[in-house]
């Protein structure tokens, strides 16, 4: 079992991210947690880093982070990101985005002016506003975090950057300008995000693959890791990879 190295990497004043990184050689890939926070993307991390450097931040207000008052949105969060990976000097990055992570990977992706990522994962993501298909939040308390659910904290957080409607109603028709080539990986049982709101937003990419893990809901990782796996090892080979489709 491989165990990140956690640092806190100053970007700005006011705002500092905290940063676990795992693996030493390979590609790097940025990895972008959902509600239930790092815990949610552990097994990911620990699976990419035999043959990746991995680098997995704690979005701000997760885990007893601060999140400054100005880090209210999706795209000013994308926007720190970002900073973190030209702060780090990675470029040929893959993003991986797990729910709410995946909007933020997107986000990142479309707001990539220095080129540095090249290859974008969603994984049951939210973000754009799909015609006919609503986000279906559990009815009742948010599941425990030993259950995979989100904290009180993190559910804060998840409210001040994705707002009330928990989608951006002027994302799906830019995401046409993301050329690099997108691995849409689902939960066929997802009732939080349907597969039919997941097939809407590979449809808008122009490179993007749509795949259905069986037997898994909202969580994938969670749930079927080794499909998740299997599928994300195959996505990263550089003969795969390099089509796009």
């Amino acid at each position: 079992m491989t165990t990140p190295l956690v640092r806190t990497i100053p970007l700005r004043p006011g705002l500092n991210l905290e940063v676990r990184e795992a693996g030493r050689g390979g590609s790097p890939v940025l990895v972008l947690h959902g509600g239930p926070g790092p815990a949610g993307v552990a097994p990911l991390v620990e699976h990419l880093a035999s043959d990746h450097r991995v680098v997995a931040p704690t979005h701000p207000g997760w885990d007893g982070t601060v999140r400054p008052d100005d880090l209210d949105s999706v795209p000013a969060l994308a926007a720190a990101h970002l900073d973190l990976l030209g702060r780090l000097g990675l470029r040929d990055v893959t993003v991986i985005g797990t729910s709410f992570g995946g909007w933020v990977a997107t986000r990142t992706a479309l707001d990539d002016r220095e080129g540095r990522i090249s290859r974008l994962v969603l994984v049951d993501a939210i973000g754009p506003v799909i015609p006919g298909r609503r986000i279906t939040v559990p009815a009742g308390p948010p599941a425990p975090a030993s259950q995979g659910g989100p904290s009180a904290q993190a559910m804060a957080a998840l409210r001040a950057y994705a707002g009330p409607t928990m989608a951006d109603a002027d994302l799906l028709p830019h995401l046409s300008t993301v050329t690099c080539p997108v691995l849409v990986l689902w939960g066929a049982d997802d009732t939080v995000v349907t597969p039919d709101f997941g097939r809407a937003y590979a449809a808008a990419f122009p490179h993007a693959r749509f795949e259905l893990v069986p037997g898994a809901g909202h969580q994938p990782i969670r749930e079927k890791p080794e499909t998740v796996f299997t599928r994300l090892d195959s996505f990263l080979t550089p003969r795969t990879s390099a089509t796009g489709h």
